[in-house]
């Protein structure tokens, strides 16, 4: 009995050790795989990386990682020679092949979800341009105001006015504001112009390899989007 309860204590002691280590490894881990996506991905911020499941130490033996949940606030993406701030994105990452010393890491599939102010998106935008909520219409399809100063050179005035106007994804990676109707539209040729000036495009750049923009919605306090990505890369 007495050299069965020294077994169980060495067990115990031993099994305790090994959790202490899988820790510190996965500890370690999450900061390297952190830098590494910062400067592969050129990120103004610093990414949080968390690796789930356990052991750790097991995953690395074979290279291959269950999960990873990476989470990055106030980074700034590009968007047609103008950046957008990215208030908050998170992606969770699933099937990671990894490489020696982190060098390189691939997920199979990623979901994840970013949000964006309308201040920070009414700085994309056109001069004198701001974006705020619309509400929703009979549908219930969420709407965003878009108000301007216009400039009507046809008819040699300038006035302020306010539009309703759908958000949508285009492409995979653009954001789409677009006006659902126009003032002065009944005028030849007017529109085009005001359309100019209250509709755009943003093409967000920079993005991971494999990551795309699924959809966007517009809320109170700004546009939540949606990403989904297959064989995403994010290191190497």
């Amino acid at each position: 009995m007495r050299a069965l309860r020294i077994l169980l204590i060495v067990a115990v002691v031993l099994g305790g050790l090994f959790v202490a280590a899988d820790r510190i490894a996965v500890g370690l881990a999450e900061d390297e795989a952190a830098e590494k996506i910062k400067n592969t991905q050129g990120l103004s911020g610093d990414p949080e990386v968390s690796i789930k499941g356990f052991p750790f130490l097991t995953q690395v033996a074979s290279q291959h990682l269950d999960e990873v949940e990476v989470t990055l606030d106030g980074a700034r993406a590009g968007a047609g020679g103008q950046e957008i701030r990215v208030g908050r994105m998170s992606a969770e990452l699933h099937d990671v092949e990894i490489g020696s010393d982190f060098s390189s890491a691939t997920a199979e599939r990623a979901t994840g979800s970013a949000h964006i102010s309308y201040a920070d998106l009414s700085k994309a935008s056109r001069d004198g341009v701001t974006v705020g909520y619309g509400g929703r219409d009979q549908a219930g399809k969420s709407q965003v105001k878009v108000t301007a100063k216009l400039q009507l050179p046809l008819l040699g005035q300038t006035f302020r006015r306010s539009v309703v106007s759908t958000v949508s994804v285009v492409d995979g990676d653009t954001i789409r504001l677009r006006a659902e109707s126009v003032p002065g539209s009944e005028v030849p040729g007017l529109e085009k112009v005001v359309r100019e000036q209250i509709d755009f495009d943003r093409k967000l750049i920079g993005m991971p390899q494999g990551i795309e923009l699924d959809k966007v919605v517009a809320t109170p306090d700004g546009v939540d989007i949606a990403v989904t990505g297959s064989q995403v890369r994010l290191a190497g």
